[in-house]
Formats: C-alpha cells, sequence, structure tokens
C-alpha cells in the first residue's frame, strides 16, 4: 500500500512546475504591484469624493486579492498534500490514503480550473456577462424549455458566487417564459459563459400533452459581455429609435400598468432591445442601453470586427437546426455537446447548473484551435 503514497508523491512533484508555470501565466507579480498601488491610491484624501472611480478601484482590488488568494491556497494545499505523504512512508501507515486520494483529486480540479483562467484572453472575457433567452417556435413547450434554460443559468451563476440581475422578462402564455434578458455578475462571467451562445434542444415527454408523447423543443440563448465604458461602443442617438409602450404578460409582480417599458432599435443593424422590469422609464432606457452596447460588442468580437460600424444587420437571425447543445430526457438521459463531443449522463445535475465540463471543453478547443 506504501508504494501509491510513493507513486502519489512522484505526481506531486511533477505538478510542482505546472503550478509555477501557472503562476507566471496569471501574471502574480504584476497583480501584487497593481494591489499595492491601488491601495496607496484609496488611502489618498479626496479618495472617496469620486464615488465612482472609489468603487471600481475597490472593485479591482477584490478582484485580484482573490486571484492571488487562490493561488496561495492552491501552492499551500500541494505541499499539504506532499507532506501526507512523507508522513505515511515515514510511519508506515496507510490511514490516510482515502484523504490523499480525494483531496488530490479537488486539488488537479482547482489547478485545471485556474488553467482555464489563463486562457480567457479575449478582449471582454473579463467583463461581466448579459444573457437573453428566447423560446423557439412549438408554444408552451419552447416557452417552458426557455424557463428552465433561464433556472440553469441562475443556479450555475450561485455556484459560482456570482450575482443576478433581471433586465427584461415576458412571461409565456400558459407557463414559462417567451424571453428574458439576466445579467450575470463576477469576475470573467463573458469569459466563461459565450460557450452557451446558441441554439439549446431538448427532447422529453411534454407535461402539456394529454397524450405523453416526446416533444423537441428549441430556445436560443445570446451571450454577450456587459459594456460599462461608454466610450468603448459609442451609441449615436441619430442610430437609435426609441419606443415607449405598456409592459405586457401574465401578470403578477413582474408588470406594471404605466408606459414605462422601453423598446430600442438600431438602425444600422436592425438590432432590437427591450425593458420592462424596471418600474421607471429611466431604468428601463438604461438596460436597453446597457443590452445595446453589449449585443453590439459580442458581435464585433464573434465576428473580428475592427470596430462596431463594420457590423451588418445580418448576424442575428437565430438558426433552428444548427444546436450547440441536445438535452435529452427521454427515452435515455444525456446532454452532449454538439461541437466539443463533451457530454453528461446526470442530466438533472447540469439542468441545476453543473455546466462546467461543457464550459472547460469549450474553452480547451478553442485555445487547441488557437495554437494550431
Amino acid at each position: 500500500m506504501l508504494i501509491e503514497f510513493e507513486d502519489y508523491r512522484v505526481k506531486l512533484n511533477a505538478l510542482r512546475p505546472k503550478l509555477e508555470a501557472l503562476g507566471e501565466a496569471l501574471h502574480l507579480s504584476e497583480a501584487r504591484n497593481e494591489v499595492e498601488k491601488l491601495e496607496e491610491e484609496s488611502a489618498q484624501e479626496g479618495f472617496w469624493n469620486d464615488p465612482e472611480n472609489s468603487q471600481k478601484v475597490q472593485k479591482r482590488i477584490s478582484t485580484l486579492k482573490n486571484k492571488l488568494e487562490r493561488f496561495e491556497k492552491l501552492s499551500a494545499q500541494l505541499d499539504d498534500l506532499l507532506a501526507i505523504c512523507e508522513m505515511a512512508i515515514e510511519e508506515d501507515d496507510d490511514s490516510m490514503l482515502p484523504e490523499l486520494q480525494s483531496e488530490f483529486a479537488a486539488f488537479e480540479e482547482k489547478l485545471e480550473s485556474m488553467r482555464l483562467q489563463t486562457l480567457l484572453t479575449g478582449e471582454y472575457d473579463a467583463n461581466n456577462a448579459i444573457l437573453t433567452f428566447h423560446a423557439g417556435a412549438g408554444g408552451t413547450e419552447a416557452q417552458d424549455w426557455t424557463q428552465m434554460l433561464y433556472r440553469m443559468y441562475n443556479m450555475w451563476a450561485d455556484r459560482h458566487g456570482y450575482s443576478c440581475k433581471v433586465l427584461d422578462y415576458l412571461d409565456g402564455e400558459e407557463a414559462g417564459i417567451k424571453s428574458a434578458t439576466l445579467q450575470i455578475d463576477g469576475e470573467n462571467a463573458y469569459g466563461f459563459l459565450k460557450s452557451e451562445n446558441g441554439v439549446h434542444r431538448l427532447v422529453r415527454v411534454s407535461p402539456f400533452d394529454a397524450n405523453a408523447r416526446r416533444q423537441t423543443s428549441f430556445a436560443a440563448v445570446e451571450v454577450m459581455p456587459e459594456i460599462t465604458e461608454d466610450n468603448e461602443i459609442e451609441l449615436r442617438d441619430d442610430d437609435i429609435k426609441m419606443d415607449v409602450f405598456r409592459s405586457s404578460g401574465a401578470g403578477g409582480q413582474k408588470v406594471n400598468k404605466t408606459s414605462s417599458a422601453v423598446r430600442l432599435t438600431h438602425i444600422p443593424t436592425g438590432i432590437v432591445v427591450s425593458s420592462q422590469v424596471e418600474r421607471s422609464h429611466f431604468q428601463n432606457l438604461e438596460n436597453c442601453k446597457n443590452m445595446l452596447r453589449a449585443r453590439l460588442a459580442e458581435i464585433k468580437e464573434r465576428e473580428h470586427l475592427e470596430k462596431i460600424s463594420d457590423i451588418k444587420g445580418v448576424q442575428m437571425k437565430i438558426e433552428w437546426g444548427s444546436q450547440i447543445r441536445n438535452y435529452v430526457f427521454m427515452p435515455y438521459t444525456l446532454v452532449k455537446d454538439t461541437r466539443t463531443g463533451f457530454e453528461n449522463g446526470n442530466v438533472q445535475a447540469v439542468m441545476d447548473g453543473d455546466l462546467d465540463g461543457f464550459i472547460n471543453a469549450y474553452l480547451s478547443m478553442n485555445a487547441g484551435q488557437n495554437n494550431g
């Protein structure tokens, strides 16, 4: 049995150079210097007089410290695991093997997760993400599926300590949602979630069909980066048409009866966004502008365009049938990604937000293509 501890010791020592390389790729020394500078800045007199800037600085400090802390914990964990091996070999004690096995697996998983962060080098990868959900053809069935996806991403965000804010929400006629827009806030939210952009296909026995027949439903998820700097994506007033309307839907908390809902059309591209969840017209307008900036940025990045004015209106069509992922509940359970081939047979876990396997497979595939 002690030979297993020896094997683990060899494996752990082999991982140390990987960990060191990861530290360099994460630019930890630069991060430490930046924290120092920003903390000096925040100690200056009058720093809090500019709330917008002070908030930005504090957020940046917190993000950098979090990155440094996670790496330090990982380094400490490697040392602890090596200490377990040494102790077991020295004392001829194999009782610690189960603990070592589970801790080693957890360590490898964390190392891989941090390695994937280094692949997030896109212009907007570090930003918050804005997700828009659209039900496909198929009425109630598709609207119910759209709500299931909406819940899935809320749960994924919750698992990662990200926060969610509803920007728009339109109830389905009988059940589910016709469309919704959700903002997910947290470091690298867009970098991780951009892999989810596309059509999601569901196969199940419909709870809405009295004859319990199998149904196929589609819903589209658009993933865009939140753009906070106005100068990054300029919205010219001449390019925007605004309509104000009354909120519609099945009633309840999400709807208010005043004409405060806002729809913006971006004339050069034909992109339309709307928001009706806020009580005030002004807040809904702000939501719309955020969504519009985000959508323009996402297209610019996806189409590898130099500037926003190069975007033409044709990219906005949703192609049903070109799904990125299939979710099968019947006659067997399987969720399979059509791009990476990654699959998970535990469909309930996936619907409860277990998406990291799919996200990691997509990031690794893209990194392979970019390095090839």
